[in-house]
């Protein structure tokens, strides 16, 4: 597909990686329809994409609500006259033991992050199917694959979108149907206002795990599967290692997992206040939206490569070994 005039909507485009989509779109011509809960968010961001010569409507949507979804499948319809590419982004997450966070937290988490994308799909798919072409990209994660303790609601969601891509991409294809693609995106930890946006019963503050990437990366990413679409794509030196080594020693792996949460993802100096984070409201600071969330993503891109490059030999050499035929001793 030709990303230049192509009708691309994003759902949870006001700030992170969604904003940074947006932008990476815009920058290739395509025509965007931008969803969010904040209006001003959007409309920012509307402006910004207007600025850089490209053209794109603001349409607050509530993704929770399968009515609004499809109205603003309707909108873009109407303003383009067809739709190429659906991003369901739209995501809010909650920290905390399980014990520890409210029932109504963890649901509204999953309604989220699990129902936003099926009534995104919903809307998606039938006009794809009467397109008789279409992408829909579904933006997971690394902690789909590999859960973090804290973070249970949040992996959960996560699995589910990957599991939610294979049964649509698998209905399409028993359908006969081979022009309409279902892609999903596994970002490792990403440099966006999300971990300051989550809710937080850990009493602890909430930092980005490390490593941290830029979401332009994760931008990039998504753009190149609107025009060259695959099942799976992973942003990041150091997910693409986590993946590989979970499948070859699970336990070591979801251990080491555990630790690195616990040292570096929930500070030990900075206590915080029990907060529903945005989980029920878009940010008071819709206005000053943004891309990134001030983790210094870009600033750490070549030590990390290059420590990512030699764990990634080393997951190699140990998947090799572990595959070799095993022959008693003599």
């Amino acid at each position: 597909m030709r990303v230049k005039k192509a009708v691309v909507v994003i759902t949870g485009a006001s700030s992170g990686i969604g904003r940074a989509t947006a932008l990476a779109f815009a920058d290739k011509g395509a025509r965007l329809v931008l969803a969010a809960r904040s209006a001003a968010a959007l409309e920012s961001l509307a402006h910004e994409v207007k600025r850089r010569g490209g053209r794109a409507i603001a349409v607050p949507t509530d993704v929770t609500d399968a009515g609004s979804v499809e109205a603003l499948a309707a909108r873009a319809e109407k303003e383009f006259g067809r739709l190429d590419v659906w991003v369901n982004n739209a995501a809010v997450g909650v920290y905390g033991r399980v014990a520890d966070i409210p029932l109504a937290d963890i649901r509204r988490v999953l309604d989220v992050n699990i129902g936003g994308y099926v009534n995104g799909a919903r809307a998606a798919l039938p006009r794809f199917r009467t397109q008789g072409a279409g992408v829909l990209i579904n933006v997971g994660s690394i902690v789909g694959e590999v859960s973090q303790p804290y973070a249970a609601a949040y992996s959960m969601s996560k699995a589910a979108v990957g599991a939610l891509s294979v049964s649509i991409r698998s209905e399409l294809r028993l359908d006969g149907i081979r022009k309409v693609k279902v892609c999903t995106v596994l970002p490792a930890a990403i440099d966006t206002p999300f971990f300051q946006h989550a809710a937080n019963y850990t009493g602890r503050k909430v930092l980005a795990l490390p490593p941290v990437y830029t979401p332009e990366r994760v931008a990039g990413t998504i753009v190149s599967l609107a025009s060259r679409p695959r099942r799976e794509a992973v942003v990041g030196p150091a997910g693409r290692v986590l993946v590989l080594q979970h499948k070859v020693m699970p336990a070591k792996v979801e251990a080491a997992m555990a630790a690195h949460v616990d040292k570096t993802h929930l500070s030990r100096k900075k206590p915080a206040a029990a907060s529903t984070g945005t989980l029920y409201e878009p940010s008071g600071h819709s206005r000053k939206a943004s891309v990134s969330g001030g983790w210094q993503g870009r600033r750490r891109t070549a030590r990390r490569r290059m420590v990512a490059a030699g764990t990634l030999a080393g997951a190699a050499v140990v998947l090799w070994s572990r595959k070799q035929p095993r022959h008693p001793a003599a």
